[in-house]
């Protein structure tokens, strides 16, 4: 038989040996054209241009500033106030279809191209699909793993 402190740091250890819980991503849509910066400051070093409705993934958040991840991977920094509230994602397939209803076997809405940036109409339903609309008007539903910002 343990004693009692042997066996309170055999369950602590236990504890901090289990998986922890993953850490949802948060991306955030660029509301215009920003630039991206090497630094939080407009003094900074200036990386690369965002155009308007380009999905960022969060990876620090400050009052002003937030370090974003890119499709690419590159790191860089942009002012918060670059933002919108519109939900887009880019197209990482060569090509995906957007389907009329969230099913495989439904009928084709529109295909899109990679790169191509989609606005998120609602809420991932229980299968992974997207609700979707294109800059046309054309609208439906993707699979999650097609695109990226989500």
């Amino acid at each position: 038989m343990r004693p009692p402190f042997a066996r309170l740091l055999l369950a602590a250890g236990l504890l901090l040996a289990l998986p922890h819980a993953a850490h949802a991503l948060e991306y955030r849509s660029t509301g215009r054209v920003a630039l991206l910066y090497d630094a939080p400051s407009t003094t900074a070093g200036k990386i690369a241009i965002a155009g308007s409705g380009l999905p960022l993934e969060v990876v620090v958040d400050t009052d002003a500033w937030v370090k974003v991840r890119g499709h690419d991977g590159r790191l860089a920094w942009i002012e918060k106030s670059a933002f919108g509230s519109a939900r887009t994602v880019m197209i990482k397939a060569e090509t995906s279809v957007i389907r009329q209803q969230p099913r495989a076997d439904a009928e084709v809405a529109f295909s899109a191209a990679r790169g191509v940036l989609l606005t998120l109409s609602g809420e991932a339903d229980p299968y992974g699909w997207l609700p979707v609309k294109h800059a046309d008007g054309q609208a439906g539903w993707i699979p999650a793993h097609e695109v990226w910002g989500r």
